[in-house]
């Protein structure tokens, strides 16, 4: 048998099989488990949760945001760009600014709503019902453009590559299998699903960098990442893909990723997806009812910590075994074939190293390992989706209803937008690389995300209607500019007429630059509104303010081992720029 076959054998089909059989029992008797322990459980207590280890919240996190985007999207822009796009990994600092500052001011609004809060939640009692209720038509319309759509394009593209099925096979099918693994699964399926997929896509994507290493450097790992770091310095007209920020404007990268206005520009995105985004939060606020801040505010903040450190990890998985391929394409008598000039063949880069680099019977183990990410990824939307149209806008216009109506009503919502993200599909693949074109859409609606949460946070005079007009004015502008990225081909095309002249300032600027003028607008705007606005009641600045007691429990919430250890994630991110500068 040949244990190095480029192809799938028989032994990957074998191991694929085996492996979905006992992935489907364990699911299976995951639900079953759960369906016996809530019996008679009091519904606070369910809403409440528990207050999971510090260990296991890092790790939730970590899963949550490793993501289809990852699998296919990171590796293909280190193929493309080097490290030009790991400003957005690198941001374990970022997750600790969750678990210092942002918990204990959700936490108060926890004492003081009785319940765990959501992000709709907080923004409904800060400012208003409608802005609330719009941070829930913001996220399904985002989740058309950048999970479902973005999701489907992965497994279309990882299973083209990898088994050969046609794209639009692979993507349909992942759409397929997902949706009647939730209906079957429901959340309980989706968490036994991460638990499964991340030490398999932990240890298979290391295996992947390490064996393709060793193949560049032929038999030595070391002489491989100089040849890696060699070919990618002298790749983009001699520039390099090896540096994090490029500020030459005779470099291909400039107009992508213009000096240092990169580092703010990921920092909005990455401040909005780690700090504000319940997909994120909600994992670091359960808890049982009644229990001590103290002991919640350790935990959340020791559980960020920890998350910090496992986000160091993604570029290693992901990112640089991209750039590794890259390598490897360059090299004569390579087995991996890829022409970086081509989107297409960029993004199946991981997909390619994989079935190339791995030995035959570990590409099958691999291989259910990121079908379970593609497939909890899905399904988690999918839940979301139902929950989302259902809690926010149905139940409150047809009271009374059926529970049943209800989950038909959720899944008649989620079809609708399974739909518009596959009809959003071909639009987006022809917006550049994956993973380019999820941060160009997170651009655009992160400012307000920030603005928002931020000054309702920090600020006693941004007053109700304020948050409500940032909220939606700032999405609005952002929308009306991925309007014009879709005519206007993200700006580089040719427009004629006096019109497109005019508007030049606002569909040609650098999307990133963009994105920080667009907070600055957000931000001014809120203030000026707040001027001539009635300022918030009393209760909503109780909702943010530390009582004397309050800030005691805080500082008696940490200790010397949590500042060395936030050093530390703090310290590994400066060097990695410090090495990639």
């Amino acid at each position: 048998m040949n244990w190095n076959s480029t192809e799938f054998i028989w032994l990957d089909w074998l191991v694929l099989t085996v492996g979905v059989i006992a992935i489907v029992w364990a699911v299976y008797r995951a639900i079953k488990k759960d369906q016996e322990k809530m019996k008679g459980a009091d519904s606070q207590d369910y809403l409440f949760g528990k207050g999971e280890p510090w260990y296991i919240i890092g790790a939730a996190i970590f899963a949550a945001n490793i993501g289809s985007e990852h699998l296919v999207g990171l590796a293909g822009t280190g193929a493309k760009d080097g490290v030009g796009m790991a400003h957005w990994e690198m941001q374990g600092w970022m997750i600790l600014i969750l678990g210092w500052l942002f918990v204990p001011f959700y936490q108060l609004l926890n004492n003081k709503m009785g319940k765990i809060i959501t992000m709709p939640d907080f923004l409904k009692f800060r400012y208003t019902q409608r802005t609330g209720s719009w941070l829930s038509i913001i996220t399904l319309i985002a989740y058309v453009l950048t999970k479902v759509s973005v999701t489907a394009f992965t497994g279309g593209i990882f299973f083209e590559y990898l088994l050969g099925l046609p794209f639009w096979w692979g993507a349909i099918g992942l759409i397929f299998i997902t949706a009647i693994f939730t209906v079957f699964g429901g959340m309980k399926g989706v968490m036994t699903l991460s638990a499964i997929q991340t030490p398999i896509l932990i240890i298979g994507s290391f295996l992947v960098l390490f064996l393709g290493l060793n193949m560049l450097g032929d038999g030595s790992i070391s002489e491989g990442w100089s040849q890696m770091m060699a070919v990618c310095n002298a790749a983009h007209d001699g520039f390099g893909t090896t540096h994090m920020f490029h500020t030459d404007p005779a470099d291909p990268m400039y107009p992508q990723f213009p000096g240092y206005v990169v580092f703010l520009g990921a920092s909005i995105i990455g401040f909005w997806y780690w700090c504000t985004d319940q997909h994120i939060v909600q994992r670091v606020l359960g808890q049982t009812k009644g229990e001590d801040n103290r002991k919640v505010m350790a935990r959340a903040r020791r559980g960020t910590i920890a998350a910090g450190y496992f986000k160091l990890l993604p570029v290693f998985m992901f990112l640089i075994p991209g750039m590794v391929a890259f390598a490897l394409s360059q090299k004569t008598g390579s087995n991996i074939v890829m022409d970086i000039t081509n989107t297409h063949d960029t993004d199946g880069a991981f997909a390619m190293m994989v079935k190339n680099i791995l030995p035959a019977g570990v590409k099958g183990i691999v291989t259910i390992g990121f079908i379970c990410a593609l497939v909890a990824s899905l399904a988690a939307f999918f839940n979301s989706c139902a929950t989302l149209f259902t809690e926010d806008f149905y139940k409150p216009m047809k009271k009374g209803m059926s529970e049943s109506h209800y989950v038909m009503v959720g899944r008649i919502a989620t079809v609708v937008v399974v739909l518009l993200g596959l009809a959003w599909m071909p639009i987006m693949m022809n917006m550049g690389n994956l993973y380019s074109y999820l941060q160009d859409i997170q651009s655009l609606i992160a400012p307000a995300m920030v603005a928002v949460f931020t000054l309702g946070i920090f600020s006693k005079r941004i007053t109700p209607k304020a948050g409500e007009w940032g909220l939606i004015g700032g999405f609005l502008i952002g929308m009306l500019r991925l309007l014009t990225n879709v005519l206007t081909d993200s700006g580089k095309a040719v427009m004629d007429g006096s019109f497109w002249e005019c508007t030049s300032w606002f569909w040609q600027t650098n999307w990133l630059i963009f994105e920080v003028w667009l907070l600055v607008f957000i931000v001014i705007m809120m203030y000026v509104v707040s001027m001539f606005t009635a300022k918030p009641t009393s209760e909503q600045i109780a909702a943010i303010t530390f009582t004397g007691d309050y800030k005691k429990a805080i500082r008696e919430s940490w200790n010397m081992w949590d500042v060395i250890a936030t050093l530390g994630v703090v310290v590994l991110c400066a060097l990695f720029y410090a090495y990639f500068w």
